[in-house]
């Protein structure tokens, strides 16, 4: 039987990680990439270079996108703090929404976004970590009880900061950074900027599906006040669960890049349980293990990615082929649990003390 061709299109260039989403469209044997929009015209013109689209598939308007280009699945990259306003914009159109971390900058916004989803149609938030070989073999083999039952989970995630590399990780120079920073909505409070809304979710959200589903009992978090700046470049965040402690570290500022050398400390997660313990970290092929049996350090591999795990464009098209519901940390199961403690996490730092979710 032949599959079908989904009708892609990708609206809101906010968050430069449409670019990704897009060019894993354009490779997807079954999906067509139908247009594109985004108010500032500017922001468009490298998915038309790089021969995403063509130039009559863009539009500014959104609305004439959906109208005209008739897609079944939206991809959606607006600022942190308008991925509410823009689900409710999009949704009532019926379609299938896949959203880039975070989920939302707050859980009523979170739950917002569900609501107004049309029946029957599915909402995706794509936390690129999943997709990952190490984080996905970390979860296989805590799955499968290698290292019993999982009491801790440390993150440590960050990058050099959010305007130094663009789509498809794109370098850009510090005097490029420092002309952009003053304009660049990740600096912005009111639009959801700052490290812990950018990568608080990460740890907290994989930490969740880690720890097969269980929410802590209360959080306490602290994070930097950078001087001229009105959101933070570096937050810690300390949660309580029944069975014990885990620990979220998020850092714009490291010394380099993971996807280039690894700072220190490294970025990525060490998962504690009570047989054994699992280090993995960003973009590595294997994953570092001790167990009860084998208490020496040792590495276990963990391979490319096969479909239909290899990206989120091809995992949300393989579920709705098949009618399935989406599993980890994409799910919305996994990632409200996120999304509550990272509400919790910005309640404490404001209040600097302890609060329960």
């Amino acid at each position: 039987m032949k599959k079908r061709i989904w009708k892609i299109a990708g609206i809101n260039f906010d968050h430069f990680h449409m670019g990704d989403l897009l060019r894993y469209a354009h490779e997807h044997p079954h999906a067509e990439i139908v247009g594109i929009s985004d108010e500032q015209p500017a922001r468009m013109e490298e998915a038309i270079r790089k021969g995403l689209v063509v130039r009559s598939q863009a539009f500014t308007d959104y609305r004439a996108c959906l109208e005209k280009a008739k897609p079944d699945v939206v991809i959606l990259c607006p600022a942190a703090s308008k991925h509410g306003e823009w689900v409710k914009k999009v949704a009532p159109f019926g379609v299938h929404l896949m959203v880039e971390k975070p989920f939302a900058a707050s859980l009523k916004e979170a739950d917002a976004m569900i609501a107004a989803m049309s029946r029957g149609k599915t909402l995706m938030i794509n936390w690129p970590l999943q997709w990952v070989p190490s984080h996905r073999k970390a979860y296989e083999l805590a799955a499968a009880g290698v290292i019993g039952d999982v009491l801790n989970v440390w993150h440590f995630g960050g990058n050099r900061g959010p305007l130094f590399h663009g789509a498809d990780k794109d370098e850009k120079t510090p005097v490029q950074v420092a002309k952009e920073k003053p304009h660049s909505w990740f600096y912005k409070r009111a639009h959801g900027g700052g490290s812990l809304l950018d990568y608080l979710g990460y740890g907290t959200t994989l930490s969740t599906w880690y720890q097969g589903g269980q929410r802590p009992l209360e959080v306490t978090a602290i994070v930097d006040e950078p001087k001229g700046l009105e959101v933070d470049e570096h937050s810690i965040v300390v949660a309580r669960y029944a069975h014990g402690l885990s620990k979220f570290e998020t850092r714009w500022g490291t010394f380099t890049d993971p996807w280039t050398i690894q700072p220190q400390p490294r970025c990525g997660f060490v998962i504690a349980g009570a047989a054994g313990t699992i280090s993995t970290y960003d973009y590595e092929d294997y994953v570092t293990v001790q167990t009860r049996k084998k208490p020496l350090p040792h590495h276990i591999a963990a391979p490319a990615t096969k479909a239909p795990n290899q990206n989120p464009v091809q995992y949300l098209l393989h579920c709705l082929d098949a009618g399935k519901p989406l599993a980890g940390p994409v799910s919305l199961p996994i990632s409200r649990i996120g999304q509550e403690i990272v509400d919790a996490a910005m309640r404490s730092a404001k209040l600097k003390r302890a609060v329960k979710l």
